[in-house]
């Protein structure tokens, strides 16, 4: 038990600092044109669980949170939610690092895919690129949301 709390109080140390360093919340830029997007389902699709889920992104680099660097961020996925910037915390979202939870997936490594077991039915998804401290560049980097149905 005491190496979970210790592992939680530590990662949440992580994003404190990561948070409060280097750029400002909401100010690393992106430049003109740059996207992400799912590069292997479509929004409308029926799949199956586990699936992978292989992220793309046009215009920038991959690079891990933490790394500064220009042009480049890292991937978050999120799941069943409003779409970034429109939920009840739409306009924080833009000011500060995304959150880590069941509907909110980050990819800090800068991985760039992910096999989910999800849930039968239908679910929403969406990708949002963070820069080094987890917040979205200026403009923001979103792919469009897609729904898919989970059989």
């Amino acid at each position: 038990m005491f190496a979970r709390s210790f592992a939680a109080i530590a990662a949440a140390l992580a994003i404190f600092a990561a948070a409060t360093s280097l750029a400002p919340a909401g100010e690393t830029p992106s430049p003109d044109g740059a996207r992400v997007y799912f590069a292997n389902i479509a929004d409308g699709e029926t799949v199956t669980s586990p699936m992978t889920i292989t992220f793309g992104l046009d215009g920038m680099a991959v690079a891990p949170a933490g790394t500064e660097m220009a042009n480049s961020g890292h991937h978050h996925l999120l799941i069943d939610r409003a779409p970034f910037g429109e939920g009840p915390d739409g306009a924080d979202e833009l000011a500060y690092p995304l959150p880590a939870d069941e509907n909110h997936l980050h990819f800090g490594k800068g991985q760039t895919e992910v096999t989910l077991e999800l849930a039968p039915g239908p679910h929403t998804l969406q990708l949002v690129l963070g820069d080094l401290n987890h917040v979205a560049h200026d403009p923001p980097v979103v792919s469009e949301v897609i729904t898919i149905t989970v059989q």
